[in-house]
């Protein structure tokens, strides 16, 4: 589905555009751990491959994948604010994050199935 597909491409640039910032506001000496960096990879390739995943997969298979990717996606979005007080860039970029994977999942949730 279009939609889908253009929701996740959304978010994903959201999350990149996030972390660019972040690196700009710490000045470029984070010092994280090659297994933070490995599982920040991860998560962003998540909404990454549900880009091409939303334009490919069959339908059954397509609205659980959005469904069960849009609310992990939600709910580590969320958790990220609890981690420490977010800063105001940060919190401006998950609020968009946050509803772009709500309008992901609740999409998925309506997609009727299609007539055979």
């Amino acid at each position: 589905m279009t939609k889908l597909s253009t929701l996740w491409l959304f978010a994903t640039l959201n999350y990149v555009y996030a972390d660019v910032v972040t690196i700009y506001d710490k000045g470029g000496n984070l010092g994280y751990s090659q297994t933070f960096l490995l599982g920040a990879a991860i998560l962003v390739e998540i909404p990454m491959a549900m880009v091409l995943l939303s334009r490919i997969l069959k339908y059954r298979a397509n609205r659980w994948a959005n469904l069960i990717a849009g609310a992990a996606m939600t709910v580590i979005q969320v958790a990220t604010l609890f981690v420490a007080i977010p800063t105001a860039y940060y919190a401006f970029f998950s609020v968009i994050e946050v509803v772009t994977t709500l309008v992901v999942v609740w999409s998925a949730w309506k997609w009727p199935a299609p007539s055979s």
